[in-house]
Order: structure tokens, then sequence, then C-alpha cells
């Protein structure tokens, strides 16, 4: 990998992310009173491809800070900071997987995405994160805990911020994408899939320029 394209990854690597997750469950809490709470996974340890390469989630002991979930962290529909939905209760680690305790807010726009999640109409969780600490396993190389073999690149220090419900995920198999947000504007996932096109159209070029 030449020089701008290592600028390209480690610019792309460093902005805020979001990942789908493809085995999530939701499931209501039981009991007088919970109506609107319920528990969800929100990551997991699953290899996730991306444009540069396979990205992995560890949840070692220290690995993920769940401070801004448990002190501000609120439930998100589609990711859109315009549409909070409601707040998470408690998070935790719990056999390598994110697990939220949320509980939906009663306004009506609220209320609409809460009666989709009790009836099973909306069942797909995603999560918002910033990675401070990445390991890049080389092919055929361990990792440092000997647990994951390369080529992958492991984010053994990341934060998630929020927590959300979503409709469509623009690939169910890799997610809803990655979303860098230069000077905090949103960038859909459609973007990043026209650039990875793009890449690729100059991939080719080089190829045939050769």
């Amino acid at each position: 990998m030449n020089d701008e394209k290592m600028m390209s990854r480690e610019t792309e690597r460093s902005g805020t992310l979001q990942r789908f997750l493809t085995d999530c469950s939701i499931r209501a809490v039981e009991g007088e009173g919970n109506g609107r709470k319920f528990t969800l996974s929100f990551s997991s340890e699953e290899p996730y491809d991306r444009w540069w390469g396979t990205e992995i989630l560890s949840h070692d002991e220290g690995a993920v800070d769940l401070t801004r979930l448990n002190t501000i962290g609120c439930v998100l529909y589609n990711h859109n900071r315009d549409k909070v939905i409601g707040k998470i209760l408690s998070a935790k680690i719990e056999g390598s997987r994110g697990i939220a305790e949320i509980e939906f807010d009663e306004d009506a726009e609220s209320d609409v995405v809460y009666q989709k999640v009790a009836s099973g109409t909306l069942k797909g969780v995603s999560v918002g994160y910033m990675v401070e600490v990445w390991e890049d396993v080389a092919a055929n190389k361990k990792s440092s805990d000997g647990r994951f073999t390369g080529p992958c690149s492991i984010a053994t220090k990341w934060t998630p911020y929020e927590v959300s419900i979503v409709s469509v995920p623009a690939d169910p198999t890799v997610g809803v994408g990655r979303n860098h947000e230069p000077e905090n504007r949103g960038v859909s996932g459609f973007y990043y899939n026209e650039k990875q096109l793009q890449i690729n159209t100059n991939l080719l070029k080089e190829v045939k320029e050769q």
C-alpha cells in the first residue's frame, strides 16, 4: 500500500464508524412498569468488512469505554441526531458482546418506533463509535492476544457513543457503513458506496496503465 493510500486509509479510520449488528436481539424487559424497556445487543467481535480491510472490535477487559453510554447515552433512529427516541439505562460487556438496556420516550415520534419494535416490525440495531487504538495484523499472522488471524485491524481501544434502531441498513452483510463526519456534517453510507466504486475504478485504471 503506497503512502497516499495509507494516508487515505488512516483518515477514514480516524473518524466515526457505524456497525450494523446482523445477529442482534431486542427483547422486552418483563415485569410491571417495564413496558417501554428493552434489552439489546449492540456490538460483537464478528469480523466486519470495510473498504480498507477486515475490522474486529475487541471486547477484552478494558477495550471498550462505556462511560459515555452509561452517563449520557441515548437511542437514535437511523443514526439521526435529531431523532432521539429513548435513553440508555445501562450498558455492559457480556460474553464478548455489548449489551444495553434501553427505554423508549413517550412523545409521538418515539412512540411510532417503539410500537414497531414491540410488534417485531423493526429489528435492526446499529452502533456509532470511535476507535482510539488499532492493532493491524498482517496476513497469516496472529494478533497479540493470539485470538485472531490476519489480515485484519483490531480496535483494541474504542468508545461507543450511541445506539440506533435502524430500518434498512445500506448492506445487511456489512452494516450501515462507515460514516466519517468532517466538520460535524453527517455523510450517508451511500456516499461511501459511491466512493468505493470510484476507488475501484481508479485501481483498475492503474492496473491497465502498468
